[in-house]
């Protein structure tokens, strides 16, 4: 509990203003979250500055998801001309895996 609280005011620290604390809060918030996140080599900042570089734009949401016995991080970006975008990043290596767009599905509401 210590440690967690530590590692929270920490990162408060380094991002305070950048808006990424409520991602931080995401990733700390389960267990689960947080032991996967202690077992990813990258961690959450290097995640979202590697898909900055990648994608223009600003990150709206980022979690690490285990993925076919590998640890991703998924960051997702809106870019300028309103894309979501989605990069995949290797937990362990961060090396982009893949970069695609995120396509909401059009619904049709018909009235009566």
């Amino acid at each position: 509990m210590c440690k967690a609280l530590s590692i929270k005011v920490a990162l408060a620290a380094l991002l305070a203003g950048t808006g990424i604390m409520p991602l931080i809060d995401q990733v700390l918030a389960e267990p689960n979250k947080a032991e996967k996140s202690a077992s990813a080599k990258v961690s959450i900042v290097e995640a979202i500055t590697t898909a900055s570089e990648k994608v223009t734009g600003a990150v709206i949401e980022a979690r690490l998801e285990q993925r076919h016995d590998r640890l991703i991080w998924e960051v997702e970006v809106i870019t300028p001309e309103k894309q979501v975008m989605e990069i995949h990043i290797d937990a362990q290596t961060g090396t982009v895996i893949e970069v695609e767009e995120k396509v909401k599905s059009k619904r049709i509401h018909r009235w009566n």
